[in-house]
């Protein structure tokens, strides 16, 4: 469920970004504790009363019980949310938000790892990187991130604290899209070919033990193609996307069948009760148990956060778009609720699993 959280800090990164630190009361710690590479779910009511719901990656490395939370937010252009925390947000307001959650994560353990982030997808990895470098001595960590220019460089001050901390065990590699520099990588974006290329020059792609992609859509999906390439296997690969345009205006849907309008029933689970209910035209199942259970977890609604994840029991649904579930996670029966329509008469998801 939401507490309302007291904002301690909101610190400027660059001219588009800033560090938020959120408080966190004695008798919440257990619940808020995270895993290096969650997210949190903050809620506000929107100029024109309605609900806005955002996600932002936890930035400071992981605690079983934190006094306090730091995430990064960018502005996203036309983002009400975002423009909200850089132009009005300040010390002493208060901010609904969620327990974390989230599974872009990496447990501390031996071995090598390697991320490739793009603009704000430096967030997450901050997080597991600086937690893996803590805890685990046998660790390494390479770092490859993409910033359109120096002065867009969100953490850039963090980054380099944790170069000196640890010079022989962190990597890092900078390229920057939009602006020349003294050292690093020449100017460019990070595609396909040019990671398919570079990657090897930098470090034994195939001993990494995780690979960790995060940032715009472009890039995670190039960098993915990339090491497939390469020889890396799929299940070293994670990803979490941060940003993926809206499908073209007018754009088919897959062709499959679908109850008449009306016919079709979703019987949901939450927080150990369930209830039945009718699908209204055109309705996702999340609008569906929303509809009837306003506590439904959501965020984005737009297949990236994976806040909506349920395990589908019976039935069938199409799903539009995934951007935010392993495929080991959809072979086990998980869905998407904000994307998922059903394609059978009765569905049954558990938000619980």
């Amino acid at each position: 469920m939401f507490h309302p959280l007291r904002v301690t800090a909101v610190e400027r990164l660059t001219d588009d970004s800033v560090a938020v630190t959120l408080a966190v009361p004695s008798e919440l710690r257990t619940a808020y504790r995270y895993d290096p590479g969650q997210h949190i779910v903050l809620r506000r009511t929107g100029e024109d009363g309605t609900e806005l719901r955002r996600t932002y990656s936890l930035c400071a490395p992981a605690s079983e019980a934190p006094e306090e939370l730091r995430i990064g937010v960018r502005r996203v252009e036309g983002g009400e949310f975002s423009t909200y925390a850089l132009k009005e947000l300040a010390v002493g307001d208060t901010v609904e938000v969620l327990p974390p959650s989230g599974r872009f994560v990496l447990e501390p353990r031996p071995g090598r790892y390697a991320a490739i982030v793009g603009g704000s997808g430096i967030t997450p990895v901050l997080s597991i990187a600086a937690t893996l470098l803590e805890r685990e001595p046998e660790a390494r960590f390479h770092l490859l991130r993409s910033d359109r220019s120096a002065a867009s460089t969100m953490f850039l001050e963090e980054v380099a604290d944790l170069k000196d901390r640890h010079p022989d065990r962190f990597h890092l590699v900078s390229a920057l899209s939009r602006e020349e520099q003294q050292s690093g990588l020449p100017t460019g974006r990070l595609d396909e070919e040019r990671l398919a290329g570079l990657l090897p020059a930098l470090l034994p792609v195939t001993d990494v033990d995780g690979w960790y992609l995060c940032g715009p859509l472009g890039l995670v999906e190039g960098a993915t193609r990339a090491l497939r390439g390469l020889g890396v296997e799929r299940n070293r690969v994670h990803q979490e996307i941060f940003h993926a345009e809206e499908p073209a205006a007018g754009a088919a849907a897959p062709a499959v069948r679908t109850p008449a309008p009306g016919s079709a029933t979703v019987t949901a689970t939450l927080d150990g009760r369930s209830g039945s209910w009718p699908v209204a035209d055109g309705e996702s199942v999340l609008e569906t148990v929303l509809r009837n259970r306003a506590d439904a977890p959501y965020a984005c609604k737009g297949g990236v956060c994976g806040t909506c994840r349920v395990r589908l029991l019976s039935g069938e649904v199409r799903m539009d778009r995934n951007y935010a579930l392993e495929p080991e996670e959809v072979d086990a029966g998980y869905v998407l609720a904000c994307q998922s329509h059903p394609v059978t008469a009765a569905v049954e998801v558990d938000f619980d699993s």
